[in-house]
């Protein structure tokens, strides 16, 4: 907004919006993370669980059922999400951006709308991980059970963001 629209409509330029993306390993705390972000003013939070159970239910077995579907919601997101940003209000994505192709997405998300971005990165150590996942799988309150091999099989791809990447990251330990 210009100092002449400012001067018209009286009201000052507001920031950019933000795309918040979360990186971490399962149970790390990003769905928690993310509810907390998105209370921000001019903030939605979409939720790749949600989506997954709702568009997909009784369809995720396996992780092979979870890298099809998901890819498929991601294609069928972008330019929504890129809408919201261009319009001004910020995403919370609860979707793990725990690898360079998962990160280049959402970087393709953002710099498509000319929005601002935060890279809330995760780094919880596995015992703690596994532990809150056990206790997860036990409430039966998450649409998703991970068993602690699935856990290792869906950490080794785990790649943490590095300064190369070019992201602002916040980490929490």
């Amino acid at each position: 907004m210009s100092e002449l629209d400012t001067a018209r409509t009286g009201t000052a330029p507001s920031a950019p919006a933000v795309l918040h993306m979360v990186c971490g390993n399962i149970g790390a705390g990003k769905s928690t993370l993310t509810k907390r972000l998105a209370t921000e003013p001019k903030t939605v939070l979409i939720s790749e669980d949600d989506w997954l159970t709702l568009l997909y239910p009784n369809e995720i077995h396996a992780i092979a059922d979870y890298v099809r579907c998901a890819g498929r919601l991601r294609e069928a997101i972008a330019s929504h999400v890129e809408a919201l940003l261009a319009a001004g209000t910020s995403v919370v994505l609860d979707f793990p951006s725990n690898t360079v192709k998962s990160r280049t997405w959402a970087r393709s998300l953002f710099e498509r709308a000319g929005a601002a971005h935060c890279l809330h990165y995760l780094d919880v150590p596995d015992d703690v991980c596994k532990a809150r996942l056990r206790a997860r799988n036990l409430s039966g309150q998450h649409p998703f059970e991970t068993t602690d091999k699935e856990f290792d099989q869906i950490t080794s791809h785990f790649i943490a963001p590095t300064a190369e990447e070019g992201y602002n990251v916040v980490r929490y330990c």
